[in-house]
């Protein structure tokens, strides 16, 4: 059950990447960390005020509204089966399949941002999951 949790957390982390980059488009990167970032809203407003970018909400179109809160949801999920997996499986198994994310988020990141997949990007992702592999089992 840990692996399966374990992976729909890399799962989730990778989606988080993608939305985030779709929704942060002519967004300020503290007022979308801030909208994303639900968990740590304290933090994520007073650098948006900080930095005086408030102004910026009224601008952000329906769009990026619609990505950045995917993505906040996509954070959450990730977060939610990261923990209970690390409560009922061991860290050293856990954390290589969260990593996994970064496998996901380059293929997601071909699919849907139509980002290169180059014969480096395939490697690193082989021997990434391979690692995973050799790390969980």
């Amino acid at each position: 059950m840990w692996f399966i949790l374990a992976l729909l957390s890399a799962v989730f982390a990778a989606l988080t990447s993608i939305l985030a980059k779709v929704g942060i488009e002519g967004v300020g990167s503290n007022l979308a960390t801030a909208i994303r970032t639900f968990v740590v809203l304290i933090l994520a407003w007073g650098m948006v005020f900080l930095t005086k970018q408030q102004g910026g909400i009224s601008e952000i179109s329906r769009k990026s509204w619609i990505f950045l809160i995917l993505s906040g949801l996509a954070t959450g999920a990730s977060w939610l089966c990261y923990y209970k997996a690390l409560q009922i499986g061991d860290a050293s198994k856990v954390v290589p399949v969260d990593k996994l994310s970064v496998v996901i988020t380059l293929i997601l990141a071909f699919v849907f941002l139509h980002e290169p997949f180059t014969v480096k990007s395939a490697i690193g992702a082989v021997l990434i999951a391979a690692g995973t592999l050799v790390l969980a089992l």
